[in-house]
């Protein structure tokens, strides 16, 4: 093979090779495309939680082309910036969409997941997303918890319709969360492009196989994350636990159902959901267990190519080996196609002709770091006067409250003042839970994704007013550090001064490692939080948050 300006230009027993060409001899090992991964999560909670370290994690096992469902549109721009400094598979950047308290949207606003739940509102939601140009678009439709909590509410047929016709006329396609196989059926007369869950509460019937079949839609089964034991693991329950045998029995119709399909003459690709579960050798074990589903070494190796690249528009530009193509290759020490644990003896990986990981590599400045460079910031963070709903430093404001099925709600919008000018109006109604709260989360740099540097000043300054409930000024770093000052509002306007020195470190949401140090250089969001008692309602006003 021989590879110029990074794609396949020849390739076959006879090609010369190339005067001054750099040689990699190969004899007796096994060429392949890179591998894909059509549904991972690249999320600061996964198993490694840093972009650079999750990139070299999928290049050290041959994944090129990535799917990551996990970040919020406002964060594309950084990320892509960020990701071509690094030695990186490609990675798609996924925008999502759920229902009002659906999947995906019981965690997050709707600036980070759009809440949909007609027709009309699916059109306009997918026109808003594109202007941020997601590479594709995430619905979560199914509503089932696996049978191990309250289901969530599902996204009806026509809406679903409606927003696949309006991503592809943006020339985007759709991956759903679907997990039943009543959704499944529903999906593919939506014409779905990509069912990226398994069908597993119950074994899958004609009708569905046919409506799949016929809406030209691809399945990945993410097998990998719902193994009830995975390798290296303890079980998490007895064998006998009813839990234990409640995820037995769902894995079963999970692989058997990928077996019906594939024969069926769906083509079935590659996801593993890893983020959800550590993501170095999850692409290989989603490998594995597609052949313990039945599939051939062979044909699971074609599910992991150019299936998946067929299944995201991809398949003329990379996923096979022919001239023309994108040279994401892999060079492994065996022979996958008869023996599929063979593609976790990985030893070269290449991504546009240049190699990337094995022999020789020398690892990259920025694949050890864990964050992208400081960048100095304006003193002032937001006034409130914009009417676009982003700060003065130009980075869009976001809501956070407790998730869930019954979770807070909270509004959050900018309201004229007595005197001149506007505030920040917080006003919420707390869930049922124990400890709710609700939060506006002040971006420091665009999708948050960008830390900033604040040694140049001594604290923050801002004006505000509540209804006497406790607020917690947090600010979050980089590595989900975190910082915090508790203050008293009052119901009238007051200007309050928190200089970094009173701020106290928490330690991390999993109670992990020790509470970090101020170094003022690693920040990447301001929080205002208020809590209270379940079912109790409360408000809070800001303005004017500077630093000085």
């Amino acid at each position: 093979m021989v590879v110029r300006e990074g794609r396949i230009a020849q390739i076959g027993p006879d090609v010369a090779v190339p005067k001054g060409a750099q040689v990699v001899r190969a004899r007796g090992k096994a060429l392949l495309p890179g591998l894909f991964d059509l549904h991972t999560h690249w999320t600061p909670g996964s198993t490694p939680g840093t972009y650079p370290q999750i990139a070299t994690a999928y290049l050290a096992t041959g994944v090129t082309t990535v799917n990551d469902f996990h970040q919020p549109p406002e964060s594309f721009e950084p990320r892509r910036r960020w990701l071509s400094t690094l030695y990186a598979p490609h990675v798609n950047l996924t925008a999502r969409m759920s229902t009002p308290l659906g999947h995906g949207a019981d965690w997050a606003d709707e600036n980070t997941t759009r809440w949909v739940n007609s027709p009309d509102a699916a059109r306009r939601a997918v026109d808003a997303i594109a202007e941020y140009k997601p590479d594709l678009i995430k619905a979560f439709t199914d509503g089932w918890r696996y049978g191990m909590s309250a289901d969530n509410t599902s996204m009806s047929v026509d809406t679903l319709s409606a927003l696949v016709d309006q991503a592809h006329g943006h020339g985007l396609r759709v991956l759903t969360h679907t997990v039943t196989v009543e959704r499944g059926r529903q999906a593919g007369e939506a014409k779905v492009d990509v069912i990226a869950h398994s069908l597993q509460d119950r074994p899958i019937d004609a009708e569905t196989i046919a409506a799949i079949k016929a809406g030209g839609t691809y399945y990945v089964p993410t097998l990998a994350v719902y193994e009830p034991v995975k390798p290296g693991q303890e079980a998490p329950f007895p064998a006998d636990d009813p839990r234990m045998r409640q995820r037995e029995q769902k894995f079963g119709y999970a692989l058997g159902n990928a077996k019906a399909l594939h024969d069926a003459g769906v083509p079935v690709a590659v996801g593993t959901d890893a983020g959800m579960f550590p993501h170095q050798g999850a692409t290989a074990r989603e490998l594995e267990l597609l052949v313990r589903a039945g599939l051939t070494p062979a044909e699971a190796l074609i599910a992991g190519t150019a299936t998946s690249a067929a299944a995201i528009g991809l398949q003329d530009d990379r996923g096979t080996l022919r001239p023309g193509l994108r040279a994401d290759l892999v060079l492994v020490d065996g022979r996958p196609w008869e023996d599929i644990a063979a593609v976790r003896r990985v030893e070269r990986v290449f991504v546009d002709g240049r190699q990337v990981w094995g022999n020789g590599v020398k690892t990259s400045a920025a694949n050890q770091a864990t964050a992208m460079p400081a960048v100095r910031i304006a003193a002032l963070v937001d006034d409130f006067e914009r009417a676009d709903g982003r700060t003065a430093l130009d980075t869009l404001r976001v809501d956070e409250a407790d998730g869930g099925t019954d979770r807070t709600v909270q509004v959050t919008e900018v309201v004229a003042r007595e005197q001149v000018g506007h505030a920040l109006s917080l006003q919420a109604r707390f869930s049922s839970k124990p400890e709710p709260f609700a939060s506006a989360i002040l971006p420091l740099s665009r999708g948050s994704v960008e830390p900033v540097d604040l040694r140049g000043y001594r604290g923050l300054r801002f004006e505000i007013r509540g209804d006497a409930r406790p607020v917690t000024l947090e600010y979050r770093g980089v590595e989900n550090r975190r910082w915090s000052h508790r203050l008293q509002p009052q119901a009238g306007w007051r200007t309050v001064e928190v200089p970094f020195d009173a701020l106290q470190g928490q330690p991390s949401r999993r109670g992990e490692g020790p509470v970090p140090a101020w170094k003022g250089d690693d920040l990447q969001q301001l929080v205002f939080s208020i809590g209270g008692e379940p079912g109790e309602k409360v408000w809070l006003e800001l303005d004017n948050v500077a630093f000085y």
